[in-house]
């Protein structure tokens, strides 16, 4: 059984601490092969679906396939930056109607490798139920609705690990931080919180 590992990461700095465990079993995917496992471009039909019961809206997707497409959908891996190939992004409408930002899925053509949210507020505490609410859903939809069903020592819920972020964020000095969830569902999960000059960017990263 592999351990998940759930940990608040300083962004420059290092890692801080381990602070839960969640157990997986082990099941290792070569990045050739990830494309053929995992969700696909039609599951940002299921969250705009689930989504739009709550009254926030995300359009349709478009398509990106030229020099731009490293705006929207690269990630790290193994520390170094990728970029995928083709990219598709939606933008996303708070329950109040005002733009809080947009989905980005990536890959090759026939299948994602990943999806990125980037979500931005006034404040960390401002549309935090919009925020925790498309979180939610992308984790669940795209990854898995098991999180009840694992061992968690500290997080009941994924909300509960929104919420450590958040406090863990706050009690740094509102530095930019990374928390990270390793192999749930088989894949990685990250959330990023980064501090700008008038907002607070919130970005959810979801890797196979």
């Amino acid at each position: 059984m592999n351990k998940l590992i759930i940990f608040p990461v300083i962004v420059g700095i290092a890692i801080v601490v381990s602070t839960s465990f969640l157990f997986v079993d082990d099941d290792t995917t070569e990045f050739s092969s990830i494309y053929e496992t995992g969700f696909t471009y039609y599951d940002i039909e299921i969250i705009q679906n689930i989504l739009a019961e709550q009254n926030i809206l995300v359009s349709k997707p478009t398509a990106i396939t030229d020099h731009t497409i490293s705006e929207y959908c690269t990630f790290y891996e193994n520390g170094l930056l990728k970029t995928v190939k083709y990219c598709t992004t939606t933008a996303v409408l708070d329950s109040q109607g005002n733009p809080l930002g947009n989905i980005n899925i990536g890959g090759d053509i026939q299948s994602p490798v990943m999806a990125v949210a980037n979500l931005e507020t006034s404040t960390l505490e401002s549309n935090q139920n919009d925020v925790f609410t498309v979180f939610e859903t992308m984790i669940e939809t795209l990854v898995c609705d098991c999180w009840d069903t694992k061992q968690s020592e500290d997080y009941e819920s994924i909300s509960s690990w929104l919420e450590a972020t958040h406090t863990f964020y706050s009690d740094s000095g509102k530095q930019n931080i990374k928390s990270k969830i390793d192999n749930l569902g088989d894949s990685e999960i990250f959330l990023e919180i980064t501090s700008k000059d008038n907002s607070i960017l919130q970005t959810l990263i979801i890797l196979k």
